[in-house]
């Protein structure tokens, strides 16, 4: 008999967890490591068998000497069925209720009002893999503008395209400044501001294998395939002839080879050669002269 277990928070793979961990903000993870040294330097942050974290290890004790989880039947929650409950909370859809229609059904209504075709953008991008270290299917991460907030891109993933998420941390990245000539402070144009989102995954997601994951003969049909699709070598050839009339110019080494230009040097060798051709229109019209004399 197969059995299809459903993947969730608490059964993500080692190298999620791993990956899980690594996106930790440093605050916590230096909370953790003052706490529970053998915990916090662990490759993963599962604290327990039934995969809770540290933080959430304690957080069910706290609850549990409050008194807080005590059921109607007197039964307090194991680990498993507590971590359970708080998943399904957490990747609830936010902006909607649960409601009896007449004839007893119970269906989802979205709570305000609806929102069609945002505004925002969700750039994709590879998520960050250390050198030897496995690419991790069960985390996602995208660009995401700075207003946008956790609830969000959670809400977001999940109306537009159906994607559970697990977790979601963000960062911003500041675009350094610099000081220019007239002593003013600005951005350097080569980096940008953005926010980065980095979402856990319920369901595997591969990234497009990158060109140097793959071999000779496929990376040849790709990059034909980009070529032809995208006119990359036309727009590259037109860029390094634009780039080539811009520099070329100012380079040291460069002169003119035909026309006229305000070099000295040049400008002597021109001289010389119309002097050069008006004494010998001279010489020829002096010979003609003297041809004609002498016959008449």
């Amino acid at each position: 008999m197969q059995r299809i277990f459903r993947r969730s928070y608490a059964t993500i793979h080692d190298a999620a967890a791993a990956a899980r961990t690594a996106s930790t903000p440093r605050a916590v993870r230096l909370r953790r490591l003052q706490k529970r040294p053998e915990i916090a330097q662990a490759e993963t942050d599962v604290a327990h068998p039934d995969g809770l974290t540290p933080t959430e290890f304690a957080r069910y004790q706290r609850a549990l000497a409050k008194g807080e989880l005590m059921g109607n039947n007197g039964q307090e929650p194991t680990e498993g069925e507590w971590l359970e409950r708080l998943n399904a909370r957490r990747m609830r859809l936010r902006g909607t209720r649960q409601v009896v229609a007449a004839d007893g059904t119970r269906e989802t209504q979205v709570v305000g009002q609806k929102v069609y075709l945002p505004n925002i953008l969700f750039r994709l991008v590879r998520n960050h893999t250390p050198p030897g270290k496995p690419y991790n299917p069960y985390e996602a991460t995208f660009r995401i503008p700075q207003s946008v907030t956790k609830t969000d891109v959670r809400n977001y993933l999940a109306a537009v395209y159906g994607v559970q998420t697990t977790y979601i941390r963000t960062d911003n990245y500041i675009a350094p400044i610099t000081r220019t000539w007239n002593a003013s402070f600005v951005r350097k144009g080569t980096h940008r501001t953005y926010k980065r989102a980095v979402v856990g995954l319920v369901e595997p997601f591969y990234y497009p294998q990158a060109p140097e994951d793959m071999s000779a003969e496929d990376r040849a049909a790709r990059e034909e395939w980009i070529g032809e699709t995208y006119q990359t070598s036309v727009q590259k050839d037109a860029l390094k002839l634009h780039l080539l009339r811009m520099t070329k110019k100012n380079s040291s080494n460069w002169s003119w080879r035909n026309g006229t230009t305000a070099n000295r040097g040049v400008i002597l060798k021109r001289i010389a050669e119309q002097r050069a051709l008006r004494e010998q229109f001279l010489q020829t019209t002096k010979q003609k002269m003297q041809e004609a004399r002498s016959t008449a």
